[in-house]
């Protein structure tokens, strides 16, 4: 097991004397943020198990099934995608503060405008328009608030820290916003449009609390160091863009995030027709059966967040990636399809879907990682790097399904899927760790904020 990083020994040494927060991976100023995080992506995920039939629907707005699909995941991922990144180089310019202040009243606004003036047209132009503007909103409150627990944070806690972010971020998206939609409209019979209004209020509740509860001096300034002689200059940017040649090691951060989560959301847009009551011939797995299966995979995903979090603090950031995260789902993603299928068991997917969700996890100290290995003034440039990874693996699972299934089939995209996991963890084997003393050329004993050396891979 590597070394622990500076800092860790002590707080081991006297761990009653921390707060308990602390003690659980938190930093005490940041605890607020979580929570307004929290609630944030539950008011935002309200709508991602139906918004797309409402759109369908006489009252929603009238649209075609194609149309709705249009607005709701094509026009709204790209947008997702731009803010992404903007949310990690807007922050190191005005701070991640006021980047979280945006996007809440971003998403508000946007909201209403969707619900009070697009939906009542029935104009699909207008629909897809605001819809897809609002998409801007939530990376850039949520993923700033990433990029402010990061540079926020002690280095032995960010491991901990990415994990939490992770937690509360798939709790609310799309776990406890999907849950919320179903008890309201179900038990409590809310119509849908009534649901919507009650994920504004949501949205607005955790943007109370997250843009005026975090009480920490990092989120209020760029971040900078002392060697950038105007740090709110827009020409900053341009360095969000060029870091990606500057520094090897970010593109391959990059590329590691991007790859991440697209076998999900691939897989999740594959199974109704390759599992489910679509397959030709018919599958064997019913409808409900499919849902269940993407709740008991992302269930399990949430749980691993945590803990991957804490054991990359103590195994190692780059360690952990490599070989949970890359390893792992590049034997776990094959895994699951073809024993799925060669069993035609809901209760083997399901548990190789566990296993799959819990390995993924181990991608989460990348959000430590990344910011870690460059100085200061490019911490959000990298963070921004990091953030529109997670925009593209939205992009990337799903026109990898429908590129390579039509000609090698659901076998074929497994496969294809785990040989992207193969692909990153070489490229991640070659960054250095600056929290582990035992990998060679890890830069340890470095202060967090002095200038990062001449970066290669």
């Amino acid at each position: 097991m590597a070394q622990q990083p500076p800092g860790a020994a002590s707080a081991e040494a006297a761990p009653d004397n921390r707060p308990w927060l602390e003690r659980i991976g938190i930093p005490k100023p940041l605890f607020w943020g979580f929570v307004g995080v929290l609630i944030f992506m539950i008011g935002d995920g309200v709508e991602i198990t139906y918004l797309t039939d409402y759109l369908q629907r006489p009252e929603g707005g009238g649209l075609e099934g194609s149309q709705a699909t249009f607005a709701t995941v094509t026009v709204y991922g790209l947008a997702v995608m731009i803010a992404s990144w903007f949310s990690g180089t807007l922050s190191s310019i005005w701070g991640p503060r006021y980047v979280m202040w945006l996007g809440a009243a971003w998403w508000i606004v946007f909201e209403i405008l969707f619900l009070f003036v697009a939906v009542p047209t029935h104009s699909y132009a207008l629909i897809v328009t605001i819809y897809g503007i609002r998409g801007f909103a939530y990376p850039l409150f949520s993923y700033a608030f990433l990029v402010w627990a990061q540079v926020a944070s002690p280095v032995h806690m960010r491991g901990s820290v990415a994990g939490w972010f992770w937690f509360v971020f798939t709790g609310g998206l799309p776990t406890l916003g999907a849950a919320v939609a179903a008890l309201a409209i179900g038990p409590f019979g809310m119509s849908l449009h009534a649901t919507l209004v009650l994920s504004l209020v949501l949205v607005a509740v955790g943007s109370l609390i997250g843009c005026f509860g975090i009480h920490e001096p990092h989120g209020t300034k760029p971040i900078a160091d002392e060697s950038v002689t105007n740090p709110r200059s827009p020409k900053r940017l341009l360095e969000g863009v060029d870091i990606l040649w500057r520094d090897k090691r970010t593109l391959a951060g990059g590329l590691t995030r991007i790859v991440n989560t697209a076998p999900e959301f691939g897989f999740f847009a594959m199974f109704p027709f390759v599992f489910g009551p679509e397959t030709p011939g018919g599958g064997f797995l019913s409808t409900s059966e499919v849902a269940a299966l993407s709740s008991i995979t992302y269930a399990a995903n949430i749980a691993g967040n945590l803990g991957f979090g804490v054991l990359g603090d103590y195994f190692g950031w780059r360690r952990t990636v490599t070989w949970f995260g890359c390893v792992g789902c590049a034997i776990a993603t094959p895994l699951w399809y073809f024993a799925a299928v060669g069993s035609q068991s809901f209760a083997v997917a399901s548990a190789l879907g566990a296993v799959y969700g819990v390995l993924l996890a181990g991608f989460v100290p990348l959000s430590a990682l990344m910011p870690s290995m460059v100085s200061t003034k490019d911490k959000g440039s990298s963070l921004a790097v990091l953030n529109f990874g997670a925009g593209g693996a939205a992009f990337l699972g799903p026109v990898t399904v429908y590129l390579v299934h039509p000609v090698l089939g659901g076998g074929g995209v497994a496969i294809t899927f785990a040989l992207m996991y193969v692909m990153v963890a070489v490229l991640s084997s070659y960054v250095k760790d600056p929290s582990d003393p035992g990998e060679a050329g890890a830069e340890r004993g470095v202060p967090d904020d002095a200038p990062a050396k001449t970066a290669t891979t």
